[in-house]
């Protein structure tokens, strides 16, 4: 009998201590509870096959056929004069800036460019082009990231490839040999302006660069100039803009550009 109560007692003390520690368990995750946020939900995005493949909801900018979304800078209401074959486009020297036909605020942007293999040049004469993340009208270029043959190839360290040009020097160097694509993968948030166009916010960049991080979320200090410093003026929605520099050397290509506005 001595031992039947000693069993009992031994029970009693574990469902003792299980409903105890079953009750801390539930105060726990109450208290948890408190600071889990359910809504609202993030919306469900398809990602590509490849880090390189358009998401689900990305916009198409360019697919290799044609450039129906673009448009000549000089005359808004021309088309895009660059040269498309093989899936890709070319700049085509002489023909000015080309740039998107819709206008983007916030985004991340995907695009891949190659330098030809006979490029010829040095310093910023050797397949000069550039990304300009909002082209803000007749007199400013815009916002530049600086695309460039930097590959044995000298140049000012604020002018290189995935420099914000003339502003903010890249973390490194990751260019590949002429005749190789490479890979832009950039987050732009775009500059806010008071009621008195007075800036609000500046922009911020990151900039990855065939895989590598070039701009962690850099400041930008205003519009791309070649002289003086930059400056800002306000805007609103912009388009993507796309560089004809007028070099001497061979003209550099584009292919597989899509954007996901934020």
């Amino acid at each position: 009998m001595k031992r039947q109560y000693v069993i009992l007692a031994a029970a009693l003390v574990t469902s003792v201590i299980g409903n105890a520690q079953n009750s801390k368990q539930d105060s726990l995750v109450k208290e948890a509870a408190k600071t889990e946020i359910w809504k609202p939900e993030p919306p469900i995005v398809t990602p590509g096959n490849t880090s390189a493949d358009a998401p689900s909801d990305a916009i198409i900018l360019f697919d290799g056929k044609n450039l129906d979304k673009w448009r000549s800078v000089r005359d808004t209401n021309a088309p895009a004069g660059w040269t498309v074959a093989d899936g890709a486009f070319t700049v085509k020297k002489g023909t000015g800036n080309i740039e998107t036909k819709q206008k983007f605020i916030d985004y991340q942007i995907h695009l891949e460019w190659k330098i030809p293999s006979n490029i010829t040049g040095t310093n910023q004469a050797r397949g000069n082009s550039g990304l300009f993340l909002a082209s803000t009208g007749p007199g400013d270029l815009g916002y530049e990231i600086q695309i460039l043959d930097c590959y044995n190839n000298k140049t000012y360290v604020n002018g290189q490839t995935g420099s914000v040009y003339k502003q903010a020097i890249p973390l490194a160097n990751a260019c590949k040999k002429p005749g190789e694509w490479q890979t832009y993968d950039v987050i732009w948030t775009a500059p806010r302006f008071n009621a008195d166009g007075s800036v609000k916010s500046k922009g911020r960049v990151t900039v990855i660069h065939n895989g590598v991080l070039l701009q962690n979320n850099t400041e930008v200090n205003g519009t791309t100039v070649w002289i003086g410093q930059p400056y800002y003026k306000a805007h609103g929605p912009s388009p993507i803009k796309l560089q004809d520099h007028g070099d001497p050397s061979e003209p550099i290509s584009f292919r597989n550009i899509w954007v996901r506005p934020l």
